[in-house]
């Protein structure tokens, strides 16, 4: 199954004029995946619609049938409203209230990245191939046919909402932010697939809340696509950073120096211990790595010193270079310990940002080979901005009360330590 669907979107990507060989290929793997599909299509429905009803609960102030004080409406049944995703045309029930005020964007948001996605798929192809062959290949692939002209006004209209996401104003302070990257395979217009960094920054503001800060595009990690990447950030008006965390690219890390400097980075410990893995002398034996990962969980930076040196002196003599190693570069990882315990297992890795990642790798994996640069920023951007939008509609991430205790404890404490 992995073999004809990689055979299918090479023959994609390649442009060929073979219409009958790719949809005779196309045709096997739809044959071949219908029950998956429809499975798909059966999830994203049932979730859908059970999103719709939360969305209406919270527009009435209660739920269906509830009887409370401050209700603002009554329900008055569903409409049928079909939505086209690439497993195909889904059919909802939208629910209605009375008074007709009650209104959803979740057509909107769920067909944003559903466009990008299409739109990457198509260009593909779209140049040098028919109209006629574009419809049907987008009918085959996506139960719906987008033609030249179509597809070129969803792409402007998406593009100009996803400018203004990378565009906007950061008009508030952000004490935490998180850097990371990803690869994905672009044809540049010599025809050659190369790698390109997606830059992505996250931040955490003073009401506790995560936000997707940008989604670029740079060549590599080198520090001057960093410094550029940070840079913009301030131009927008990032501000109030006191902590960076990320992992241990010699180039971020030089960028986030320039930048910013004088604030305190913490190196992503997930990471720290996967490099830990190369000084290992004996693969095998990972009660030593074992132990190590059980230092970071003291509360304490004294308490994290304290065993390390018992750590060190167990297994210096069965593993040397690993504790060389471990003991020069810990304490890059230790910078968590110094901010409230409440936050120390957030902060103390880049794993929020994976989990990002993870959801630009699902959904990308499916192009594998974007056409240009220009595409894959877009899905890129359009699968960062439905997160981004999710994120502010959910419950804070943090409780940021423990770090402006901690900061007014700090300045009070400033003018004392100087007159000693």
């Amino acid at each position: 199954m992995k073999k004809k669907q990689t055979q299918k979107t090479s023959l994609l990507a390649s442009g060929k004029h073979n219409h009958s060989g790719l949809r005779e290929q196309l045709r096997d793997w739809m044959v071949e995946s219908k029950d998956f599909q429809e499975g798909l299509r059966d999830v994203v429905s049932g979730f859908l619609n059970e999103v719709l009803e939360r969305e209406m609960d919270e527009a009435l102030g209660a739920s269906k049938s509830e009887r409370v004080e401050g209700r603002v409406g009554y329900r008055s049944g569903y409409r049928s409203r079909g939505l086209v995703t690439r497993f195909g045309k889904i059919e909802l029930r939208v629910p209605q209230d009375r008074d007709g005020r009650f209104s959803t964007e979740v057509f909107e948001r769920y067909q944003r990245s559903e466009k990008a996605l299409v739109a990457a798929l198509v260009e593909m192809y779209v140049r040098g191939v028919s109209t006629r062959k574009v419809k049907e290949v987008t009918e085959t692939l996506c139960g719906h046919g987008f033609s030249r002209s179509s597809v070129s006004r969803a792409v402007a209209a998406l593009d100009e909402q996803l400018e203004r996401f990378s565009n906007r104003l950061l008009d508030k302070d952000y004490p935490y932010l998180i850097l990371d990257a990803r690869y994905e395979k672009v044809r540049d217009d010599d025809g050659v697939v190369r790698d390109r960094a997606v830059l992505v920054a996250l931040g955490i503001n003073w009401e506790g809340r995560r936000e997707v800060l940008a989604v670029d595009l740079a060549p590599d990690e080198g520090g001057g696509h960093w410094r550029a990447f940070i840079e913009g950030l301030l131009a927008r008006g990032l501000s109030g950073v006191k902590l960076v965390i990320s992992d241990c690219h010699s180039g971020l890390r030089r960028a986030v120096r320039e930048v910013l400097p004088g604030v305190r980075w913490q190196r992503c410990y997930v990471h720290f211990l996967r490099n830990a893995f190369d000084h290992l002398r004996h693969r095998t034996d990972r009660e030593c790595l074992r132990q190590l990962r059980a230092i970071y969980d003291y509360g304490t930076v004294e308490g994290a010193r304290l065993a390390l040196a018992a750590w060190l002196q167990k297994w210096e003599a069965e593993e040397p270079r690993l504790c060389g190693w471990a003991e020069e570069n810990i304490e890059q990882t230790l910078t968590f310990l110094s901010l409230p315990p409440a936050h120390h297992k957030h902060l103390k890795s880049t794993n929020m940002l994976e989990r990002v990642n993870q959801e630009l790798k699902r959904r990308t994996h499916l192009v594998r080979i974007f056409p240009d640069e220009a595409s894959c920023l877009r899905l890129s951007r359009a699968v960062a901005a439905e997160i981004h939008d999710g994120w502010i509609e959910q419950h804070r991430y943090l409780d940021m009360q423990p770090l402006k205790q901690q900061a007014h404890e700090e300045m009070v404490a400033q003018p004392s330590t100087n007159a000693a």
